[in-house]
């Protein structure tokens, strides 16, 4: 794909994204201070439609990563594809993920789907940066609710680590902690 044809994709990208713009929700947003230049409103399942119209590209997707708009955050793991995405690439969105919405959203297209998922999610829950514990916690919770077995000696780290965290997490990490260890209780059970 040309520089060309990628600038064409980005100006399509941000045209249906204005047509699907949600001007209430996106007033909502900025006066709770989301941390964007451009808030567009535009709920996921309209993000999802609109990731279909446009083909998988790990260019464009880190072209929409690097943009300071939030519909563009949620669409790049939409739009990367699985196979180009690599570990050393995955510390780097982390590290620059602004909210919780997009770590969330990373996890559930394009993070729990690599292989190298259940390693770097025991990495990352183990570090001190609150948005890979975040990442970390969130993809441990969907890869134990879709059946994947951890041996015992990760399951424990992972109680230790919840048990580290909880007192002084913030809300979207405490949720996430309750949910892989909900998770994990059930797959006991």
């Amino acid at each position: 794909m040309n520089e060309t044809t990628l600038d064409d994709l980005l100006r399509e990208i941000h045209a249906s994204l204005r047509s699907a713009m949600n001007g209430v929700l996106s007033a909502r947003m900025r006066e709770v201070g989301m941390p964007y230049k451009i808030v567009f409103g535009v709920e996921l399942p309209r993000l999802e439609s609109i990731a279909r119209e446009f083909p998988a590209s790990r260019r464009l997707a880190q072209r929409l990563w690097n943009e300071n708009i939030r519909e563009s955050k949620l669409l790049a793991p939409m739009l990367m594809p699985q196979a180009e995405f690599l570990p050393e690439m995955a510390d780097i969105w982390v590290e620059e993920m602004p909210t919780a919405e997009v770590a969330q959203t990373c996890v559930m297209y394009l993070l729990v789907r690599e292989p190298w998922a259940a390693e770097v999610a025991f990495q990352w829950i183990a570090s001190e940066h609150p948005m890979r514990q975040l990442c970390g916690f969130l993809i441990a919770a969907r890869l134990l609710s879709q059946g994947i077995q951890f041996h015992e000696r990760s399951l424990l780290e992972l109680r230790d680590q919840a048990d580290a965290l909880l007192p002084q997490a913030g809300l979207p990490l405490r949720k996430a902690i309750h949910a892989a260890l909900s998770k994990m209780d059930s797959a006991d059970s």
